[in-house]
């Protein structure tokens, strides 16, 4: 049975207004079917275990981009300081310390963990930064920095804060000289950030989120060294280490000459029985110590005892990060 027939709706030669703004492809079907395009001819050439060069040439450039964006996010991190914790205008030098966690030679009881101490590590490094006025450079805080340098990967930074006009380049290159890796901050422990800034007094931020400023020299020295070891369980030892740093940084630093002279005789009087201040170990109380007895004058004005003490100190070989501060 013969079905109808219907007229064509359009011609066989129709032509087709195509838009003239766009790019033009190859007509697919006007190819013959065992013929192929150069690019794919390429492509099953280089089936043979063969690199593009292009490809390698691909690579090349994406390990550029790459190391150029550790530089960049580098900068940013530094940059980021200026807005969120440190207000600092230049970032003058960038140092760090990748000595091995060997202990020094001072043996610091107690074992620390800076999970335990700043929080668990989220991927972002954990930098302290501390506000300091130049014309009262933190002498124990450096050598504390650089005890800390012995135990941890740190990434010590000096910055310069616009309200400081004149700072002398021994400040500036008071954390030791800039690292070649300073870029890769994933690759540090701890970030140590020194800011000199026109403050009356010496300021540490940690976690602007979780945690208040640390006012004063002793308050933030007492949280470092809790970073290399922990407080005695002694309570009464504690309390004695504390004594010991508050009479050194409101006594002999910033008493007068009644005052310092009485704080001379007690330790003249507490080294007679013992070689350090809280007994047979070294602590912070020798620290703080050992850097006011002789910011408050020289060593030859000081009774025999603590002549003999200071000598005891220098000979750890914790204090050479102080000594130009002190001559």
């Amino acid at each position: 049975m013969s079905m109808y027939q219907v007229k064509p709706v359009c011609g066989s030669l129709l032509k087709t207004d195509l838009p003239t703004c766009m790019y033009t492809l190859p007509n697919i079907h006007g190819q013959q079917g065992n013929s192929c395009t150069s690019d794919l001819c390429s492509q099953h050439a280089l089936q043979n275990g063969e690199v593009d060069p292009a490809v390698k040439a691909l690579e090349a450039r994406q390990d550029e981009i790459l190391r150029k964006l550790y530089e960049l996010k580098a900068a940013v991190d530094g940059l980021a300081k200026t807005v969120t914790t440190p207000d600092a205008d230049l970032d003058l030098t960038v140092s760090s310390s990748l000595s091995s966690q060997s202990p020094s030679s001072t043996t610091f009881t107690g074992v620390t963990n800076l999970d335990t101490l700043l929080g668990k590590d989220l991927g972002a490094l954990r930098d302290i930064v501390i506000n300091a006025n130049p014309a009262q450079p933190p002498l124990t805080l450096l050598v504390l920095h650089s005890v800390l340098c012995q135990r941890y990967r740190v990434l010590s930074t000096v910055h310069v804060h616009s309200s400081v006009s004149n700072v002398p380049p021994q400040l500036l290159s008071c954390l030791g000289p800039r690292h070649a890796d300073s870029y890769a901050r994933q690759m540090f422990q701890l970030g140590f950030t020194l800011i000199w800034k026109d403050v009356p007094k010496l300021q540490m931020k940690f976690s602007v989120q979780n945690m208040c400023p640390i006012e004063g020299e002793a308050n933030v020295a007492r949280f470092l060294f809790k970073l290399l070891s922990p407080y005695p369980n002694d309570a009464a030892l504690a309390t004695l280490v504390d004594s010991w740093v508050d009479m050194a940084f409101f006594q002999l630093a910033e008493g007068s000459a009644k005052e310092r002279a009485a704080v001379l005789r007690a330790l003249n009087s507490a080294l007679g029985r013992s070689p350090w201040l809280a007994g047979q170990e070294f602590s912070l109380a020798d620290m703080a110590c050992y850097c006011c007895v002789l910011q408050s004058g020289p060593a030859s004005s000081t009774p025999s005892n603590v002549q003999r003490w200071l000598k005891s100190c220098e000979n750890l070989g914790h204090f050479s990060p102080a000594k130009p501060f002190l001559q």
